[in-house]
């Protein structure tokens, strides 16, 4: 798999990268340790060396397994994971005090089994802690070897621009995809003049542009796609239009609505690295393949034509995970 630069940073990844949240988090029952670090190794043999975690994943079983499942091949990968919830719960708010991060760097490093942190993100934006403070306690870390470089995840313009001004901060992870392009308004043009990396998450919309998913489709009770409003059955119901167009184009590309999904993301910027995740085996294979479909200018002129004439139903985030966002 091709490699990207993460923005001006010069912290090289695979063009794709791995999102490993639902191996024990936020999709239902924790994958088994066995199995997920058979998919973890997967993902390796197929040329991804970019695994995104955190404390908050669990909590804390997420980090265990990447350290269990990466530790023979950690000097061939980048791992990145993420402090920002009080004790590492993000059902008990925010803290992003300096004793906090410190105390979870050195807690992810014990569960990840290694000696550095590559890169490590604020998991979200503490009002309560001056972004000034989050900059320079990470910044400290990167001078100690404890951390490589700093990361981002859902913040706003001010955030991003007070964090680099202290600490050049390497990428900015937060959703981004072909049903959510809010980051392309103001995000993005920043990010270009800063020369910070992108790493979208959900960027095959929670699996909805997958196809999988459509209006009859039930999730289980520890399913957080339960509490999303874009994921009520009428929303769902309305928003396969947007599943239906992106097919067609799919199908004469002959590629999955995935995979147009993940390639058009990559064809945006050269410094937009994806993570989409998965528990299943074919479903990896899919993303993977995603990095080597190339679109031609009529291709991605056919596919913002589509999205354009699709109006997608539902916010992104109950009212309360909304409030996290873009500070």
């Amino acid at each position: 798999m091709k490699q990207r630069e993460l923005g001006r940073s010069g912290l090289r990844v695979s063009a794709l990268g791995l999102g490993c949240m639902g191996l024990s988090y936020g999709y239902g029952p924790a994958t088994g340790m066995a199995d997920a670090v058979k998919l973890i190794h997967a993902a390796f043999e197929r040329g991804i060396t970019f695994f995104d975690t955190a404390e908050a994943y669990g909590p804390f079983a997420n980090e265990s397994v990447l350290g269990e499942a990466l530790a023979p091949m950690r000097d061939q990968v980048v791992i990145a994971t993420k402090f920002g919830f009080r004790d590492g719960d993000a059902g008990k708010g925010l803290d992003s005090r300096p004793e906090r991060i410190r105390k979870v760097a050195d807690e992810a490093l014990m569960r990840l089994r290694t000696d550095r942190i590559d890169l490590f993100y604020q998991h979200r934006v503490d009002p309560q802690v001056p972004m000034e403070e989050v900059a320079g306690t990470v910044k400290d870390l990167i001078r100690e070897g404890k951390v490589r470089h700093l990361g981002l995840s859902e913040a706003g313009a001010d955030s991003i621009r007070r964090a680099h001004a202290v600490q050049p901060v390497a990428a900015l992870q937060s959703e981004y995809s072909l049903w959510w392009r809010e980051p392309e308004a103001e995000i993005l043009p920043l990010l270009e003049e800063l020369g910070i990396g992108f790493v979208p998450f959900s960027p095959l919309g929670k699996g909805f542009l997958t196809g999988a998913i459509d209006a009859q489709t039930s999730f289980g009770a520890a399913d957080f796609r339960n509490t999303v409003p874009r994921f009520a059955p009428e929303a769902r119901k309305a928003n396969r239009a947007l599943v239906d167009v992106l097919s067609g184009i799919a199908a004469r590309k002959q590629v999955t609505p995935a995979q147009l999904a993940l390639a058009w993301l990559l064809a945006r910027k050269p410094w937009i690295v994806p993570i989409p995740g998965t528990t299943k085996l074919h479903r990896l294979e899919e993303n993977a393949a995603a990095a080597s479909v190339e679109l031609s200018t009529d291709e991605l002129a056919q596919v913002e034509a589509a999205v354009d004439g699709v109006q997608v139903q539902g916010t992104r985030y109950s009212a309360d995970r909304q409030k996290l966002v873009g500070r």
